[in-house]
């Protein structure tokens, strides 16, 4: 069926945002490839690592290529965003130039990223490939921020003033950000060993290496926060509430870019401060590029509260709520439940509660990052969901901006303690999840076919994969089996629940099974992969080196649930669908307990 040109703007408007947080992301990795000194991890070759396509080896070679895998996404990503703008939007001439110019700088960046390598880490090309990331991170923001601004009404008259002191925030931003990476590049990071003084001073001597270069960025970050805080104060003034929270949201990033810079000192740039500060000034560098455009295109929303609705102010209580439930605690903790055992297998005993307790603190984090982006990208299908109205999104609890910044630095906040405290393939594990549950799942594959939730099933079978590399710091055979056991558990436990709802999925739009095929045909599908799954999970016990106890629990699961799905096939109805969809929750939890304990007690 053929698009409207609002749903073609309404889809273009999904792949521009996925587009701009993929690039912010793709900094924050070259950030890690510096704070790590693995710029030549793959030995000065590109595109291959060490003769191959895959990075093998060193600890420096994989965090290199990792960044190379991100920067190929992102170039995928940008050339999709070009040609939807001339598909999906083409009346909107603008979309287009903006795509093509991004384009050309992403590609720049690349070829630029090979120079550097080919050159043994130049500071002048590195510095340069810095530039043009701001050029790409821009130009991918101005397009997200103008995509939701068409079709809404223009501002007019006093309205330009914040438009004018956001551009000049632009202004003065540039310089900061630039001497920075030439700070950085000079090794000038620790020129005053203290902060936020120079020296215990405010106006130090000039003679020690790299000191000149480090006060010049000081005084231009100075600088810059005076503007900063006047563009605050004005924003705080306008009667557009979209320019108030974008007014409040970016001043707020550059706080913790500070914050991060002082960190760079006090810890004597350690990684994760490095990683932090350079994440954060693309982040800052985006958030303005979105204020200048929303201070331009947005007009003033007469009489409504953009979250919609009236009534009083929600509690603090509520609020917390709210914001728990965009990380669908419930879904979460059956994701961590896999992770336990995982780790314990991995171990062949119990890890410490130290290394348990934080992967399962980065685990929540970025499946709640995760969860979050969903409910943002899916929060139109969740209003006309019986089942989902009440989320915080289609409820006017949480407001769509602030889900999407709660989710991006939840993720952020995850993927940085992943790689500090645990280790980076656990990270990198995390980072992919939520990519593939986003990008794959939640816009690919969620509303164009039935085979959804087959494919997209793959990101929640990932915490496996995680607990196992927090153990051993690699990917071994077993996880891949308890991978493959909740891959295949996914399809037939969430059929269940959707044949239960299927008139709610149908009302939405969403092709899931039981909407798009008949009951028959369905319920066949649930008992095959019923049987496929029993089968997948005795396969653990040799690959795994399990004993008894875990044989006797999975036979005896199994058997119930091929039980309950043949009882689903011959007599199906959505009370029996459902209460297969139930029993799979419990015999999922209790596999993997019996993992546990039969890998403690044999």
């Amino acid at each position: 069926m053929a698009h409207t040109p609002d749903q073609n703007l309404v889809r273009f408007r999904r792949l521009a945002l996925v587009t701009a947080v993929a690039t912010v992301v793709l900094t924050g990795i070259g950030g890690l490839v510096r704070a790590t000194e693995s710029g030549l991890g793959c030995k000065d070759e590109w595109p291959k690592c060490d003769g191959g396509w895959v990075a093998r080896g060193t600890y420096h070679a994989v965090i290199e290529y990792s960044h190379r895998v991100g920067a190929a996404i992102v170039i995928a990503l940008i050339g999709a965003m070009l040609v939807a703008s001339f598909v999906w939007v083409r009346e909107h001439k603008i979309f287009a130039k903006l795509s093509a110019a991004a384009f050309v700088a992403v590609l720049g960046q690349a070829v630029l990223g090979a120079i550097v390598v080919w050159s043994g880490l130049s500071a002048q090309l590195v510095s340069a490939h810095m530039v043009t990331a701001l050029g790409m991170v821009g130009f991918t923001s101005l397009v997200a921020a103008l995509s939701y601004t068409r079709g809404r009404p223009k501002a007019t008259g006093v309205q330009w003033k914040a438009h004018r002191a956001s551009l000049g925030a632009l202004v003065a931003l540039l310089p900061v950000l630039v001497i920075g990476v030439y700070v950085r590049e000079k090794g000038a990071g620790v020129a005053f060993g203290d902060w936020p003084l120079m020296n215990h001073s405010l106006l130090p001597s000039l003679r020690g290496p790299g000191a000149a270069i480090m006060f010049v960025h000081r005084l231009f970050a100075l600088l810059a926060t005076g503007h900063l805080t006047m563009l605050w104060l004005r924003t705080k003034r306008d009667s557009r509430e979209v320019v108030r929270r974008w007014g409040n949201i970016a001043p707020s990033m550059f706080l913790l870019q500070i914050a991060a810079g002082g960190a760079n000192v006090i810890s004597r740039l350690k990684p994760a401060a490095v990683v932090s500060h350079e994440l954060m000034a693309f982040v800052v560098w985006s958030a303005y590029v979105v204020l200048a455009v929303v201070s331009r295109g947005a007009a003033q929303r007469s009489g409504a509260v953009e979250a919609g609705g009236s009534g009083s102010a929600p509690g603090v209580f509520d609020r917390i709520n709210a914001y728990v439930r965009l990380t669908k605690p419930r879904i979460i903790l059956l994701l961590l439940i896999t992770t336990v055992p995982a780790m314990v297998l991995a171990k062949r005993g119990f890890p410490s509660l130290w290394l348990i307790g934080a992967t399962l603190l980065g685990g929540m984090m970025t499946a709640g990052s995760a969860n979050a982006l969903n409910q943002f990208l899916e929060r139109d299908i969740d209003e006309k969901m019986n089942r989902t109205r009440s989320r915080p999104l289609p409820s006017a609890s949480v407001k769509p901006a602030n889900a999407l910044v709660f989710a991006i630095v939840l993720g952020v906040v995850g993927f940085v303690w992943l790689t500090v405290v645990v280790n980076l393939l656990s990270a990198i594990l995390a980072v992919a999840a939520i990519l593939f549950y986003v990008l794959v799942y939640t816009l690919l594959l969620k509303r164009n076919t039935p085979q959804n939730i087959v494919i997209g099933g793959a990101a929640g079978a990932v915490p496996v994969l995680i607990g196992w590399a927090a153990v051993t710091g690699r990917v071994g055979a077993p996880a891949w089996v308890m991978f493959a056991i909740i891959f295949l558990w996914t399809p037939p436990h969430f059929w269940a629940l959707a044949m239960r709802y299927r008139d709610d999925y149908a009302a939405a739009g969403v092709p899931m099974m039981p909407v798009v095929r008949t009951e028959r045909q369905t319920t066949q599908q649930i008992f095959v992969y019923a049987i496929v799954l029993v089968a997948a999970t005795l396969l653990l016990e040799p690959v795994g080196g399990l004993g008894i106890l875990y044989i006797l629990v999975a036979g005896a699961l199994g058997v119930g649930f091929i039980y309950r799905a043949a009882k689903l096939r011959f007599t199906p109805s959505p009370q029996t669908a459902y209460k297969l969809f139930q029993y799979s929750i419990t015999y999922l939890g209790i596999l993997f307990v019996a993992i546990a304990l039969d890998s403690l007690i044999f």
